[in-house]
């Protein structure tokens, strides 16, 4: 059988790093072969484009370029393979984030963004997009108390509220593939809402 992608998206501080680590168990313990990765990154030149990203400073376009080379080495070396052997796939950001991002954040173009995603994914989208949403502000909170800030989390709360835009933009465009969980509650309350979607899908 051709295996499943997830993606799991949010602002960060929104938690979704925390879950996809259980849901990966979780999957486990019922029998799917399950590979854990991200974006950007996934693969050794991927990592090294994400170290770019998150700690050179360039504009907008340079931005979403790297990230859309990065997004190729990705799926070509890593995902298409693991989805034709038959295995889930749980995917830190996806394309979903670039849209929020450069796209809702930069104010990049969102045509050329479009172009890009078709060229670089040829018709390749998650079968479910977990959406952690969650108040910028708090967030911030979140992160100053977890981390130091890279390039992308310092910027100000106008940048995370256009992101968050960005976002809810992409889910209306394809709202059957997402589920938008409220990452403002607590870790087991999302981690029930999560299950719910789960269980709802029948995987």
């Amino acid at each position: 059988m051709p295996g499943r992608f997830i993606t799991f998206e949010g602002i960060d501080g929104a938690g979704k790093s925390s879950h996809i680590e259980s849901l990966a168990k979780w999957l486990r313990t019922r029998g799917h072969d399950v590979i854990v990765t991200r974006e950007p990154g996934g693969t050794p030149l991927a990592e090294v484009l994400r170290d770019l990203l998150l700690h050179r400073s360039m504009d907008a376009m340079t931005e979403a370029l790297l990230v859309f080379a990065a997004r190729r080495d990705h799926l070509r070396q890593n995902i298409e393979p693991a989805l034709a052997a038959g295995r889930t796939v749980l995917c830190d950001r996806f394309t979903d984030a670039t849209f929020a991002y450069q796209g809702g954040g930069r104010g990049f173009d969102h045509a050329v963004l479009g172009c890009l995603e078709s060229w670089v994914q040829q018709g390749r989208q998650p079968d479910l997009t977990l959406w952690f949403d969650l108040p910028p502000a708090m967030a911030a909170r979140r992160r100053a108390a977890a981390r130091p800030a890279d390039r992308f989390e310092s910027e100000d709360a106008e940048f995370f509220e256009r992101v968050r835009t960005g976002y809810e933009a992409r889910r209306m465009a394809d709202p059957t593939r997402f589920a938008v969980l409220d990452a403002a509650a607590s870790q087991p309350d999302v981690w029930q809402a999560l299950m719910s979607v789960m269980e709802g899908r029948g995987w």
